[in-house]
């Protein structure tokens, strides 16, 4: 296990090394640069002035160039300053990275709560009403977007209980119940799609555990069924559910953009998109490396669950 470990955190580096650079290509795929973006139409700056600007930025130098003194520079600890703040990028992240971690938090608790025993009470309740209830909430969840149920969460309690949530962030640390007041709604949106897929995965995943023989045979041997369900099926069906999990973690760091723009919530996503707006190369290849990088060791993190979940998953 632990030479399994080691390998991965080994492999970690081209990895990383192979996003930075995919990363970094598609940022100059992007159509216009900072000094587009920053002069705009203005008819003062001629081809002269923004070329001067482009050498500000080290625009004017090959592109190999500036990706090999970008990488330099992340693996010496240096994430750079932004274009066009010229504030370090490592302190707007340490700023940012509590609101989307407590936001990516919030809703896989809040989907696990009730995915996971919905997905189990359904499985057991095969084709009864709380199955046909489930499966078709499953449906409608997958069905719509979390930004449009965030614009509809946003519309409804706005129009109907004339309420909405503050546009600035409030610390758990300043005030906890304003701030579970704030995040409240954008986990919600978020969440509603993770519930159906968990859902229907630990249904999925229950049923075929209780279909395995030595879930008959715990039966033939008189244990009641709350001892069958919870004592043998669960733990072997929460392999894939675990996986699906890990997964949506580590996509929620990115997913969030849109959601944190709309409630105005100033995480990792809208730094990012803050960032791409702009065309803040900077910004955007750090945050992007960064969420990338977040998604690959939880994904490690999942694999190693395996191992304790499943004794039969043997790494060597």
């Amino acid at each position: 296990m632990g030479k399994y470990i080691l390998g991965r955190l080994v492999l970690l580096v081209p990895t990383i090394i192979g996003m930075s650079l995919l990363i970094f290509l598609m940022v100059r795929l992007m159509p216009a640069d900072i000094v587009d973006a920053m002069v705009g139409a203005d008819p003062t700056y001629g081809p002269e002035e923004k070329a001067v600007l482009r050498h500000q930025f080290g625009l004017d130098e090959p592109i190999p160039v500036q990706y090999v003194r970008w990488l330099t520079d992340i693996a010496r600890g240096d994430l750079g300053r932004s274009f066009r703040t010229r504030d370090p990028i490592v302190n707007k992240l340490v700023q940012s990275l509590p609101i989307t971690l407590e936001l990516a938090f919030l809703s896989i608790t809040m989907s696990v709560i009730v995915a996971i025993p919905l997905g189990v009470l359904s499985a057991v309740r095969r084709d009864g009403p709380i199955d046909l209830l489930a499966r078709g909430g499953g449906l409608i969840g997958l069905a719509f977007p979390n930004f449009w149920l965030a614009t509809m969460f946003l519309l409804i309690t706005s129009v109907w209980f004339h309420w909405v949530p503050s546009i600035i962030w409030i610390p758990p640390t300043q005030d906890l119940f304003g701030n579970l007041q704030q995040m409240f709604l954008p986990a919600l949106a978020l969440s509603v799609q993770l519930m159906a897929v968990e859902m229907r995965m630990a249904r999925a995943s229950m049923l075929e555990v209780l279909r395995q023989d030595y879930i008959r045979t715990a039966r033939a041997k008189g244990l009641n069924e709350p001892r069958v369900v919870f004592r043998h099926a669960l733990r072997n069906a929460f392999i894939p559910v675990i996986t699906v999990i890990g997964i949506q973690m580590g996509s929620l760091m990115g997913g969030s953009v849109i959601i944190e723009q709309i409630f105005g919530l100033p995480g990792v996503g809208w730094f990012l998109l803050q960032g791409i707006f702009g065309r803040d190369y900077p910004v955007v290849q750090v945050t992007a490396l960064f969420l990338a990088t977040v998604f690959v060791v939880v994904n490690l993190l999942v694999d190693i669950a395996y191992a304790y979940l499943d004794p039969r998953i043997q790494y060597s």
